[in-house]
């Protein structure tokens, strides 16, 4: 196949879109340090998905003439992916329709994801938000004004919202379900065109992965006000028991959490791509904050009454 190449912005991998004659594509080069178990795991995971849920948006891979879906090179494996077009949802307003149109592609995702299992899918990845407690050495690259209010957070999870975390649904989830990965129809924006991505899956709690997507959804005047339609629709393409929308709230201030963490260090150390590591940072500071000081019983009690009211 003969075309050209166009670098894409990425935080980890050598990504490129590859204009042809047939068409577009995307060309991933990963990272020469991530195992070839992991790529593997994640591209298996795109042929699950696209077999068990055709009709949603994800990429589909296109295997090698040799029929081999990755390719191992001296300088990390090479996969080819159908090409996504549409609008990244973090250019476009956010909205309770669209809260709900993500909620009903993450549940119908998870609910495909169930029945799959890899080798590599039980592995430690810090953006795991199980895995907080994990984060105290970095905590020193937050700013002295952020840093004693995450440390309080972070005993607390460890203390009560771990424990209760361990004892519910674990399953391959997405994992990163947040407006750089998800893709709008220019035409409605309210449709979801791509969900891109699948870098961070790993085997997790179920409820995680809403967790992921609703800390990006988070209102600060009014964390509700897409938090619930993006909840009720979840729970209408997905199972969703009542101790998980119980912990909901605090994994969603843990994923926050989570995120300016792990950007305050990696900006540190890497500078030159800052800007791009820190892109998510006002916002999630922001959703922390509002979160951090509400009710989380509160909170859930709504998002449980909401939903039995949105059930049919």
């Amino acid at each position: 196949m003969n075309g050209i190449l166009h670098p894409l912005t990425s935080e980890r991998d050598q990504n490129h879109r590859l204009e042809t004659r047939g068409g577009s594509f995307t060309l991933k080069l990963a990272n020469p340090s991530e195992p070839l178990d992991l790529t593997e795991f994640q591209t298996l995971a795109l042929v699950h998905t696209a077999r068990e849920a055709p009709d949603l948006p994800t990429p589909r891979v296109i295997p090698a003439c040799d029929g081999r879906l990755v390719i191992p090179t001296a300088h990390g494996a090479l996969r080819l992916l159908t090409w996504l077009p549409g609008t990244p949802l973090a250019h476009v307003p956010r909205m309770p329709a669209l809260s709900a149109a993500i909620g009903r592609a993450l549940g119908r995702l998870d609910t495909a994801l169930a029945g799959f299992t890899h080798p590599a899918a039980d592995h430690h990845l810090l953006w795991d938000i199980r895995n907080a407690a994990d984060l105290a050495p970095l905590l020193p690259a937050l700013s002295d004004d952020l840093r004693p209010r995450i440390e309080t957070f972070l005993d607390r999870f460890r203390a009560q919202v771990a424990p209760a975390l361990a004892r519910l649904p674990r399953q391959v989830i997405h994992g990163d379900f947040n407006p750089h990965n998800l893709l709008a129809d220019p035409a409605d924006p309210t449709r979801l065109a791509g969900i891109l991505d699948f870098g961070d899956m790993t085997l997790s709690h179920r409820i995680c992965d809403l967790a992921v997507a609703a800390s990006y959804l988070i209102e600060p005047s009014d964390p509700l006000s897409l938090l619930v339609p993006l909840t009720a629709a979840y729970r209408a393409s997905a199972p969703l028991g009542e101790e998980e929308l119980r912990l909901l709230p605090d994994l969603i201030t843990a994923r926050l959490a989570t995120t300016l963490a792990i950007t305050a260090w990696r900006a540190m150390r890497y500078p030159e791509n800052a800007a791009y590591i820190l892109r998510n940072v006002p916002a999630s500071r922001a959703g922390f904050e509002a979160l951090a000081s509400r009710d989380s019983r509160a909170i859930a009690d709504h998002l449980q009454t909401a939903c039995e009211r949105a059930a049919p």
